[in-house]
C-alpha cells in the first residue's frame, strides 16, 4: 500500500528556508566571533538559546498564518502544531547529543575556547546529513507505508534498551572507530588551534581536533537514526519533518554551551528520553486503533520531559543539602 506524502511546501519556500539556514551560518561564522576562538559564556548561549526557540515559535506563527490565508484554519491549525509537535520530539531527543559532546570533549580534553568551532562543523554536517535521511525516510514511508510500525518497534527497542542501559558510560578507549583512525591517520599529540590537519617537514598530520569532529558527526548519525523515525509519529510532511529537525540541531550548540557544566544534574532525563522514546514508538504501532491527537502528543512529550528535568534538579539540590556531602 503507498502513501501519498501530504505536502504544500513549495519550491520557493524550501529555497527560501534553506536560504534563512545559510544565512544564520554566515552570520555565525563571519559575524558574531564564529571565526575567533573563545570560550561561550553562559550569558552569550543563553541568548542563543532563547533567539532559536523565539525563531522557531515566529516560523510555527508565520507557518499558520501563511496556510490560514491560503488553505484555511484548519489545515493551518493542524499544520503549525505538527511543527510545534517535532520541534519538540527532535529538540527534546537531541538533549542525548548534549551528554555525548561532554562524553567527547572531556574524553580528548578539548579546551572550551576550541569547541564552538568545531560545533559549528558539526551542525553543518549534521543538516547535510539529516536532508539525506528525511528525504530517504519519505520515500520510504510513500513507497511502504506498513515501514511505520517498523519505525515503531524500533523506537520501542530504543526506549527500552534506554532504561535499561541509562546509567552506563561508554568506553571511548575501546571504540572501535578511535581505534580504526588512530591506525590509520598520523595524530599530532597536541591540539593546533582550531586545525584539523597541519603539516610538518612536509608530512601531513591529523590532529586530535579531527578526531573530535569525526565523533560529532559520527554521533549525529546514531541519534537521527531515532529522532528522525519519531517524528514520522507526528507527521510525513517532508517540509514539517526538515524545519523541525533543522531549527532543533541549530539551537543544540547553544543548548549544550549553556547546560554543559550542569549536565550530571539532569541525570534522569535521559530515562525520560528512553519514555519518550516508547511512547512515540507505541503511538505508532498503535495508529490502526488509536490515534492520539497532536495537541495530546505535544502535551504528553512535553510533560515527560518537564517532569524528568524537574525531578532531576530536585533531587540533585536534595543531594546537595544532605548531611555528609562534600565531608
Amino acid at each position: 500500500m503507498n502513501q501519498a506524502i501530504d505536502s504544500f511546501a513549495t519550491p520557493t519556500m524550501w529555497a527560501g528556508f534553506i536560504a534563512f539556514v545559510l544565512a544564520m551560518l554566515a552570520l555565525d561564522l563571519f559575524v558574531f566571533g564564529g571565526r575567533k576562538a573563545h570560550r561561550v559564556s553562559v550569558r552569550e548561549a543563553l541568548a542563543w538559546v532563547i533567539a532559536w526557540i523565539c525563531l522557531a515559535l515566529s516560523f510555527a506563527g508565520l507557518l499558520w498564518w501563511y496556510l490560514n490565508g491560503t488553505l484555511g484554519a484548519e489545515i493551518a491549525q493542524r499544520k503549525a502544531l505538527e511543527f510545534l509537535a517535532g520541534y519538540l520530539i527532535e529538540q527534546s531527543l537531541s538533549v542525548d547529543n548534549m551528554f555525548v559532546f561532554v562524553m567527547i570533549f572531556t574524553y580528548f580534553a578539548v579546551p572550551p575556547e576550541l569547541q564552538r568551532r568545531v560545533l559549528l562543523y558539526g551542525v553543518l554536517g549534521a543538516i547535510v546529513m539529516r536532508a539525506g535521511m528525511i528525504l530517504a525516510g519519505v520515500w520510504l514511508v510513500n513507497q511502504f507505508a506498513w515501514i511505520l510500525y517498523l519505525f515503531g518497534a524500533f523506537l520501542v527497542f530504543t526506549g527500552i534498551k534506554m532504561l535499561v542501559f541509562a546509567d552506563d558510560e561508554p568506553d571511548l578507549e575501546q571504540n572501535p572507530l578511535l581505534r580504526w583512525l588512530r591506525g590509520r591517520l598520523r595524530i599530532t599529540q597536541s591540539f593546533h588551534g582550531e586545525a584539523f590537519f597541519i603539516r610538518d617537514k612536509g608530512v601531513l598530520w591529523a590532529t586530535p581536533m579531527f578526531l573530535v569532529l569525526v565523533f560529532i558527526e559520527a554521533s549525529d548519525v546514531i541519534f537521527a537514526v531515532d529522532s528522525i523515525p519519531a517524528i514520522f509519529a507526528v507527521t510525513t510532511d517532508p517540509f514539517i519533518v526538515f524545519t523541525s529537525n533543522i531549527f532543533a540541531i541549530m539551537g543544540l550548540r547553544a543548548l549544550y554551551f549553556l547546560l554543559a557544566d550542569m549536565a550530571d544534574r539532569f541525570h534522569l532525563l535521559k530515562y525520560g528520553l528512553a519514555i519518550v522514546l516508547v511512547f512515540i514508538g507505541g503511538k505508532m504501532l498503535a495508529v490502526h486503533w488509536f490515534h492520539i491527537p497532536i495537541q495530546w502528543s505535544l502535551s504528553i512529550v512535553g510533560g515527560i520531559i518537564l517532569s524528568s528535568v524537574v525531578a532531576s534538579l530536585v533531587l540533585s539540590g536534595r543531594a546537595k543539602t544532605s548531611p555528609g556531602v562534600g565531608s
